[in-house]
């Protein structure tokens, strides 16, 4: 009889938690982000970001400050972005774990497994998708601070503050930039499901594709190159608006446009083909 009482108790005990092993987009951005954190790649990529982003800051910055008299004004029109300069090899790296992120678990299989744990699949990606935009936002823009900060500190005199017109703008927008960055390379990951074909898409998009359309003519070029995705992006980091350029927030939303096509795009593809 006690054998009996306590199946009893323990079915009813099931039954009072319903909850319990429900699969919930919140546990599923729980285990991608156990997932991020634990990969060793991510700690090395995001430390090779973040030691671009400061190292050749203060590079660029140092060099300079040193050389300051004999450099023409066109050089120096901008103190902020001397000192961001290393946002240009930060983003190969973003790029590349984003990618990462998702192709990996394809190029080890274990993309099945997850699928399985999670049948309707697109919470997968948009968790992915947020834990490696929130993780890569925090960390780059507290490495371009740290590279701005810095850098004006190297360049004393000659150097701007964020409180400056454009500047905090300019600081944070960098940030800004590489973290949509990442996410166009998780969105392009899960759409090829390769890594080496990932990352030939995400740089040949963002910067072999603007390279090649310097050659078309000028009528063109000037109306074409604005709304490519890594020069509408970087309108954002930009303290003046040149010509033939978009306004910095209109850039921005431009390139976040791109991720969100691509993304959209990813979803589909999740959704109707096999793992």
């Amino acid at each position: 009889m006690s054998t009996l009482e306590a199946v009893q108790d323990r079915s009813q005990g099931q039954g009072q938690n319903p909850a319990r092993g429900r699969v919930t987009q919140g546990h599923v951005i729980h285990s991608e982000w156990i997932k991020l954190r634990t990969l060793r790649s991510t700690g090395y990529t995001f430390l090779a970001a973040v030691v671009a982003l400061i190292g050749f800051g203060l590079l660029f910055s140092a060099v300079t400050a040193n050389r300051w008299s004999t450099l023409p004004p066109d050089e120096v029109g901008n103190p902020a972005l001397i000192s961001l300069r290393g946002y240009f090899l930060a983003q190969l790296a973003i790029g590349v774990l984003g990618v990462l992120v998702i192709s990996g678990e394809y190029a080890t299989g274990m993309i099945r497994a997850t699928l399985a744990a999670v049948p309707k699949r697109l919470p997968v990606l948009w968790a992915k998708a947020l834990v490696f935009t929130a993780a890569t936002w925090v960390l780059m823009t507290v490495a371009t601070l740290v590279a701005f900060l810095a850098g004006q500190a190297l360049l004393g005199s000659h150097g701007t503050s964020l409180g400056d017109p454009g500047v905090t703008r300019e600081v944070l927008g960098t940030g800004l930039y590489l973290t949509v960055v990442g996410l166009f390379g998780v969105a392009i990951g899960a759409l090829v499901r390769n890594t080496a074909g990932g990352i030939a898409t995400v740089f040949g998009v963002l910067l072999v594709v603007p390279v090649l359309a310097e050659a078309l003519p000028t009528s063109w070029s000037d109306h074409i190159n604005q709304y490519l995705p890594s020069n509408a992006g970087q309108a954002l980091i930009s303290l003046h608006q040149q010509a033939h350029t978009l306004a910095p927030w209109t850039g921005f939303a431009v390139f976040c446009g791109y991720a969100a096509l691509a993304l959209a795009g990813a979803a589909v593809a999740l959704k109707r083909r096999d793992a």
